[in-house]
């Protein structure tokens, strides 16, 4: 196992170099001119240029492209033209708290997805199989931020089950310390658990929102790997050895953890841009909403930081999933030795 993950770890500088000049090469060369949003209509030229100068845009793409990798080898990802507030500094503080949003989502998408495709597998072309692919296909409809105002509307609106949609707690509720920039990680550290019980309820709206929505997913995965795994040849023995059926189903399930972890691996690293529209519905304030206010204003260091912790959360995740995958497959591990 050293040995292959050696092999997948060397990988991952050359990976870093090819994510890192593709942040670069979207934002600079994406038509659009951040001097014109920042100086506004009225602007001089001379007032326009020396905006240029400041910000460095004045000089060529090469050197601009040089600088930026410059300052990349020294951990620096640059700062905001507006605010000259580091970038690095603004993804630590949102990204917490998107990470919270993430792990309730994908927990309560897995178990619900993993309830629904579980039921129409064990009862393949009977009533229930039918009626858990009606509900998929109704889930997979419906856009996630839909799902989101029809749940503010039932839940919080109509029959006042949740607080208001205004973000991580309350307008009078007071925030923990901040030490990592999770609230309910935060909340945990200082022992607040008024505070943790308040962000929790805040947190039940959008987290069930994307839960629900991306169980759909899960559910078609389960459904079709748990189908082939309860007709396999491993079940069909333990059948004829007279095991009751969960061990059966339980049996299934390792038989098909590998596509399921992959699925699991591939909406961790997607939904870090994939919230950003729940997070603005909710007034979440994490790291997918503060890249789409830095995309509407053409903060171009903000954006190349936002494509380069993306491109790097997937490339970790993947190769994590990897090592992972060929640790606990050993026809994986076999192949790869």
């Amino acid at each position: 196992m050293l040995k292959i993950i050696f092999k997948k770890l060397i990988f991952i500088p050359i990976a870093s170099f090819f994510v890192s000049s593709l942040a670069f090469i979207v934002v600079n060369l994406t038509p659009g001119d951040p001097v014109e949003v920042i100086a506004g209509g009225i602007a001089t030229e001379e007032t326009k240029q020396a905006i240029r100068v400041e910000l460095g845009l004045d000089k060529s793409v090469t050197e601009r492209y040089i600088n930026y990798l410059t300052e990349l080898l020294d951990g620096n990802l640059g700062s905001s033209f507006y605010n000259k507030i580091p970038v690095l500094d603004s993804i630590n503080k949102y990204l917490f708290d998107t990470f919270e949003l993430i792990i309730m989502s994908l927990f309560i998408a897995v178990v619900l997805g993993f309830f629904i495709g579980g039921l129409g597998a064990y009862f393949r072309g009977k009533l229930p199989d039918k009626l858990t692919n009606i509900i998929l296909s109704v889930i997979q409809s419906v856009p996630d931020f839909f799902l989101g105002l029809l749940l503010i509307y039932f839940l919080f609106y109509k029959f006042e089950l949740v607080p208001a949609p205004i973000g991580r707690i309350g307008l009078s509720d007071i925030p923990p310390e901040e030490i990592s920039g999770g609230l309910l990680i935060d909340s945990m550290l200082a022992g607040n658990w008024e505070t943790f019980k308040i962000g929790l309820k805040h947190a039940l709206l959008p987290s069930v929102t994307l839960g629900i929505f991306y169980s759909s997913y899960f559910g078609r995965t389960a459904r079709n790997v748990l189908g082939k795994s309860l007709n396999s040849k491993q079940v069909e023995f333990a059948k004829s050895l007279g095991l009751s059926k969960f061990r059966m189903f339980i049996y299934a399930l390792v038989d098909a953890r590998t596509p399921i972890l992959t699925y699991v691996a591939i909406l961790f690293a997607g939904l870090f841009g994939a919230c950003a529209i729940i997070e603005t519905v909710f007034a979440w304030n994490g790291i997918g909403q503060w890249a789409i206010t830095k995309i509407l204003m053409l903060d171009i260091p903000a954006i190349q930081g936002f494509i380069l912790f993306a491109g790097l959360i997937t490339l970790f995740t993947y190769t994590f999933l990897d090592i992972l995958i060929t640790y606990l497959d050993p026809r994986i591990r076999k192949k790869t030795l």
